[in-house]
């Protein structure tokens, strides 16, 4: 099975590394400086520099060469994925997505937009606490794959899966995906936490009632507790709410420095999915009545409509009551 991956950026990138050490892998990159990087010196300098990849990768910046592969891996930011979907020649063949996110336009999961943009795509989520630049140097790293054919699912577990990229099988679509969108929103409020100075005790806390706001979003939504508990939900809201590798606590960590949200996000080359996935977290969960606290207060951080002190005093100022999710 000849893999494809569509997007050239860091994860991307790692991936591809992963699916080379099963056979020929062809890397989809935007960026000509990115195709020209790793076809000519095994290396994608801009986004994973000091990573020696695999011979089995080829690069290119031509998406109908896509239409040889046998099955895709979809890695484009979330919110440019419905307009590359539509665009790639990729009818009928079965469709990997490991982008987290909530389409902004119109509150859709990825499955979802895959399903309009590409109707006749088997589709299949890969999600877990996953950095880019220790996927691809080997390191011990375990992941889900949720997909509702669980013979399709086994079959790409059997080509991508090697020894340190553990892959665990999953039929629960949504709530793989709702946990990874989710905890990119919680991974900026970690990083305000961190920025602001306030400690490991209020990071612990924050980790666990968010994990709770990510639940019970979940739950609405047909997501299984089980899923929200696994590697896709809790073990990637943990690895990215713990280390400035992760682009969302990074931002965060600014914003808690006293950066406005704007100004980080226009330095930024890499996508920070949570800031794009915050307004539409929080609207979700009003018209659907989920209390969600710290989305909200992510939320008016990144449009810039309250400051650290303000949604501190907020979330501090909540009246008392029972744990529960």
């Amino acid at each position: 099975m000849k893999l494809g991956v569509i997007g050239g950026g860091a994860w991307g990138t790692a991936l591809a590394q992963v699916a080379a050490a099963g056979g020929e892998t062809l890397l989809w990159a935007l960026e000509p400086e990115v195709v020209e990087s790793v076809n000519s010196v095994r290396e994608n300098r801009t986004y994973l520099p000091g990573i020696p990849l695999n011979a089995a990768i080829r690069a290119t910046g031509d998406l109908d060469e896509l239409s040889e592969c046998d099955a895709l891996l979809a890695v484009t930011p979330a919110q440019h994925m419905r307009a590359v979907l539509e665009r790639a020649p990729i009818s009928g063949k079965p469709l990997i997505l490991c982008s987290k996110g909530i389409e902004e336009g119109t509150g859709a999961l990825l499955h979802q937009v895959a399903r309009e943009a590409c109707p006749n795509c088997p589709v299949a989520v890969l999600s877990g606490p996953t950095f880019a630049h220790e996927v691809a140097r080997g390191l011990p790293t375990a992941v889900t794959l949720a997909a509702e054919d669980a013979e399709l699912a086994e079959r790409l577990r059997q080509r991508i899966a090697v020894p340190t990229f553990r892959i665990y099988l999953s039929d629960d679509v949504a709530g793989a995906e709702i946990g990874g969108a989710v905890k990119n929103v919680l991974a900026i409020a970690c990083g305000v936490v961190e920025g602001k100075g306030l400690g490991q005790n209020a990071r612990a806390a924050l980790i666990g009632r968010g994990f709770a706001e990510m639940t019970r979003f979940g739950l609405a939504y047909g997501a299984r507790r089980e899923t929200l508990a696994g590697l896709s939900g809790l073990g990637d809201l943990v690895l990215t709410c713990s280390s400035t590798s992760s682009r969302n606590f990074s931002l965060g960590k600014g914003i808690g420095e006293g950066r406005p949200a704007a100004e980080l996000l226009a330095d930024r080359k890499t996508v920070a999915e949570g800031a794009f996935t915050a307004p539409v977290l929080a609207r979700l969960a009003r018209e659907k009545g989920i209390d969600m606290p710290i989305v909200e207060a992510v939320d008016a951080l990144i449009d810039g409509s309250a400051n650290v002190d303000q949604v501190l005093g907020a979330l501090l100022s909540r009246p008392p009551k029972a744990e529960a999710i």
